[in-house]
């Protein structure tokens, strides 16, 4: 198939130089995403359909369509109609198969293969080898898909229709990233051409989490979905500073929203002289009360301020159209556009409705108390105002050393200036952990369009992690979603979870702990370090240990202890990766710090002083869920290491 469309001829059926280049684009575009994958095999199932149904007909299903030089289809898209039967056809609803076949593959060779018959009722229904041998297999390298494994609860999801907002609320394991990335490529399938117009945006929590994840949807054969984190969405001006978490969590708050936008329409400044308009030898003149009703009219349209000041000089010029016209002339459009060019509209709008810089205007809010008090009034307390004020106010915009939330305030102004462009579809993942004001941004983005958004409540880390989906929802401008849960957790083993699951009443106490289905019960070891001078080397000894097996090592740690631990794994002569780098057959160690462990796995874990986890954080709750994260990461085993006593919230 790649080599037929590299053979296409656009010579002799292009109109001119820019259908050709639109047309070559297309043309190229279509080739990487027939790029042969290493490793990756053309089928991973088969359904054979009974006689009565589908003429009998047996499809091969896989990441792809592929067909043979007739154009036959050999392959069927895992996204086709009549691939779903095999992510959801049972013994109880068969849906008209009477056998799935599954086919196992060690290192792209096809080595195995099983059969269910679904209709054969003296077979005793058992869970499959194969999807077993899937899940357990080892993790090296960036996320893979899981085409192949996908389950019933999870199909549904990711079947669901483009118009609804889907939210999946998912414990650790549960697969909540990989069916929010099914979920994008099969409604790039389902809805391809709504969807290349109004474009597909993945949201992640920092750039080691999109490196982690860059992989699957060009392995699905979607090259066009772009990734960024929220900061990349809101980067206006540049971050170089950092707030104090009582600050983060009142910028964050969305009556802040209410505070800006009072702010910007301050500027607006009702007429007190009238407006005289000079063409030829007439002389024609609005009174100020007239130009004041054109002012709140516009005002109660509600609309953007930008937009409402573009057409303040054309509603201006209309009113002098009327008084031409009444005097007996006969104007024209151009006659319009003209008077509102005029020297004295454009005076006068400049004083009435004056630009606004969003930058300037948040960095007066913070640095001028009474201008702040004047907005902020029966909104923000006279503490909580206080809290936002810097305490040096910088001398101007470029000088200003501007942190996260800042940023999320300024996007807030330009898109109560000029509306921001939104999206057809926007995957949100670690959704738990933003600020009400940071699901504003998002929401800008698909205020037209859809959204999935992911998450799991007992892994907000950040001091305004938000409590229930149903107020983030709100926030988000999406409060309608669907609110789906996932329960079985297929990545971290049945012993690893239990013992997590701990912290679970301590921190969010209606959470039910994930279910884990994995048949291997992997390994917990819980080792006490007697002094502490010697907890570097037992952590690079159990490095060591665990790098004895097969897969991904990943050791994690309080952000304060990852120096000493980076020295240690280097005079040991450990060579490690830090997030975010690809982890290859020969460097296998990853050095993670605790803030950056979320949404990251790997087969074993070394957990250096859960502890120092807990104390880094600013509260304890926060620091129980980070706890909670870093024992959440291991696929096959995890060692735990103390010096001092653990949290009694794990004994």
């Amino acid at each position: 198939m790649r080599e037929d469309v590299q053979s296409l001829d656009i010579k002799d059926v292009t109109a001119n130089w820019v259908n050709a280049a639109v047309l070559q684009s297309q043309i190229e575009n279509r080739i990487k995403a027939l790029a042969d994958l290493s490793h990756t095999p053309l089928f991973f199932g088969r359904l054979d359909y009974l006689p009565t149904t589908q003429e009998g007909r047996r499809f091969y299903i896989g990441r792809r369509h592929v067909h043979d030089a007739e154009g036959d289809p050999m392959v069927i898209d895992w996204r086709a109609p009549v691939s779903q039967p095999f992510y959801r056809a049972s013994r109880k609803d068969p849906q008209d198969v009477g056998l799935r076949r599954r086919f196992g593959y060690t290192g792209g060779d096809l080595t195995a293969y099983e059969d269910e018959h679904l209709t054969d009722p003296s077979e005793a229904e058992q869970t499959s080898r194969l999807l077993q041998a899937e899940i357990e297999r080892p993790r090296v390298g960036p996320m893979r898909d899981i085409v192949a494994t996908i389950q019933p609860e999870q199909d549904e999801i990711v079947r669901s229709g483009l118009s609804g907002t889907v939210c999946v609320q998912g414990g650790p394991g549960t697969g909540k990233t990989a069916v929010g990335l099914h979920r994008v490529a099969y409604l790039l399938y389902a809805h391809r051409e709504r969807l290349a117009r109004t474009g597909t945006l993945v949201i992640g929590p920092n750039r080691s989490f999109l490196h982690y994840i860059e992989q699957v949807l060009p392995a699905l054969g979607e090259l066009e979905v772009k990734q960024a984190t929220v900061d990349d969405l809101v980067g206006h001006v540049e971050v170089s500073g950092r707030d104090t978490a009582a600050a983060a969590v009142v910028k964050g708050d969305a009556r802040m929203a209410q505070v800006l936008r009072r702010a910007v329409r301050s500027h607006v400044t009702m007429p007190t002289e009238p407006v005289v308009v000079v063409r030829g030898s007439r002389r024609w003149r609005i009174p100020a009360y007239e130009l004041e009703e054109i002012v709140r009219e516009l005002l109660d349209r509600d609309i953007r301020y930008g937009a409402a000041r573009d057409a303040l000089p054309q509603r201006i010029a209309h009113t002098v159209l009327v008084r031409m016209e009444e005097a007996g002339e006969a104007p024209d459009d151009r006659v319009q556009d003209a008077v509102a060019r005029n020297a004295a509209v454009k005076a006068a709008v400049k004083a009435i409705w004056p630009p606004v810089d969003p930058a300037k205007l948040v960095l007066r809010l913070l640095s001028d108390a009474e201008f702040l008090a004047a907005h902020a009034d029966g909104v923000l307390t006279a503490e909580e105002q206080a809290t936002v004020l810097l305490p040096k106010p910088p001398r101007s915009v470029r000088s200003a050393k501007w942190s996260a939330a800042d940023a999320v305030l300024i996007d807030e102004v330009t898109d109560l200036v000029q509306r921001t462009q939104s999206l057809g579809h926007v995957v949100l993942d670690e959704a738990q952990d933003l600020s009400p004001m940071q699901y504003r941004a998002v929401g800008r983005r698909c205020s037209t369009g859809s959204a999935t958004v992911l998450g799991d409540l007992a892994q907000g880390t950040t001091p305004w992690a938000t409590a229930s989906w149903a107020e983030a929802l709100s926030h988000l401008g999406k409060p309608e979603a669907v609110v789906e849960e996932l329960t079985a957790g297929f990545r971290v083993p049945r012993e690893v979870i239990a013992y997590a699951s701990r912290l679970l009443p301590h921190m969010s106490p209606g959470l039910a702990p994930v279910s884990s289905v994995r048949e291997s019960p992997g390994s917990l070891d819980v080792r006490a370090v007697a002094d502490t001078a010697d907890l570097d080397a037992a952590v690079v000894g159990a490095c060591v240990e665990s790098l004895r097996n097969e897969g991904s090592i990943g050791l994690i740690a309080a952000d304060s202890r990852v120096p000493a631990l980076s020295a240690a794994l280097a005079a040991a002569g450990l060579p490690h990766l830090s997030p975010g780098e690809e982890t290859t057959a020969e460097a296998r160690l990853t050095l993670v710090p605790a803030s950056l462990a979320k949404g990251l796995e790997y087969d074993y874990v070394v957990l250096d002083e859960p502890a120092s986890v807990i104390s880094d954080e600013p509260d304890l709750r926060t620091g129980l869920r980070r706890l909670y994260v870093s024992l959440t990461r291991a696929v096959s085993g995890l060692t735990v290491l103390h010096a001092a006593p653990l949290p009694p919230q794990l004994t």
